[in-house]
């Protein structure tokens, strides 16, 4: 795999939201834009371990930790087309990018977010990955 990931990419992924999982589906449905929050090559075996955060146009349900994106940040990150958009941070997918079924070799980002907004993001995943029973 060519590519190295970074925190911040926006890429095309099928996400598999908690809810499907719980029903018994294996795979998201298509290929929507997700942020890459963790990206780690592991020195063991060279692989790329990715933590993928869902981006959607709906907002959050009452209890859920999310981050609306600013404008600004949608147009780096290449959703400018979308009027209103949110980070889920309280789930996200794991996979390995060179034995992914989804992230293709070569794969171009949509975009990325700056720095500082991704420190915000990467703050409220730390916070929930911190509470009880998440």
């Amino acid at each position: 795999m060519s590519h190295e990931f970074r925190p911040g990419e926006v890429i095309a992924y099928p996400y598999l939201w908690a809810w499907q999982h719980q029903r018994g589906e294996t795979e998201g449905r298509k290929p929507s834009p997700v942020c890459v929050v963790v990206a780690v090559r592991s020195a063991r075996d060279g692989q790329t371990h990715l933590a993928l955060l869902a981006i959607t146009t709906q907002p959050p349900q009452t209890g859920r930790l999310a981050l609306e994106i600013p404008e600004i940040e949608r147009q780096r990150a290449g959703l400018g087309d979308l009027k209103q958009s949110w980070i889920v941070v309280d789930e996200y997918n794991y996979d390995i990018a060179e034995r992914s079924w989804y992230i293709e070799p070569g794969q171009a980002m949509l975009g990325r977010f700056s720095k500082p907004f991704m420190m915000k993001v990467v703050a409220l995943f730390a916070e929930a990955r911190g509470k009880p029973g998440r």
